[in-house]
């Protein structure tokens, strides 16, 4: 895996601005922060979210990948303020349960999630090298 950083840009803090791979690519589906029951079992942002990281580690478990092996990340938050006023703590659990993973990411406030209850949904594309 090879991190792309342009010569002379800031280097990012918390993503990467690409990622080039070879291997066997694994995509996860949007992981919202219920439990393997279909459960929510907080209405919290950062509990919610980091039950959507655990749900991403599972599904990528299934193909022998874990968080090292993400290269692409896509969050669906439904409130960018919280998210902003809450970076400390989500950065905390996002490292608790990804490690110090970064791979290239995009964060989007969208109005609604399918689930009425759900406050983030998160995607992955993962690559396991051959």
């Amino acid at each position: 895996m090879q991190f792309l950083q342009p010569p002379g840009w800031s280097t990012p803090k918390g993503y990467a601005n690409g990622v080039a791979a070879k291997g066997t690519l694994v995509f996860v589906g949007g992981q919202i922060g219920w439990n393997g029951d279909q459960v929510f079992e907080s209405d919290d942002f950062i509990a919610q979210t980091k039950q959507a990281l655990q749900n991403v580690n599972a599904v990528l478990a299934c193909a022998g990948a874990g968080p090292e092996h993400m290269v692409r990340m896509t969050w669906y938050i439904t409130d960018r303020d919280e998210y902003n006023a809450r970076l400390r703590e989500l950065g905390s659990v996002y490292r608790e349960v990804m490690g110090k993973c970064f791979p290239a990411m995009t964060c989007v406030e969208v109005s609604r999630l399918v689930e009425a209850r759900a406050k983030v949904e998160i995607e992955v594309t993962a690559v396991v090298p051959d």
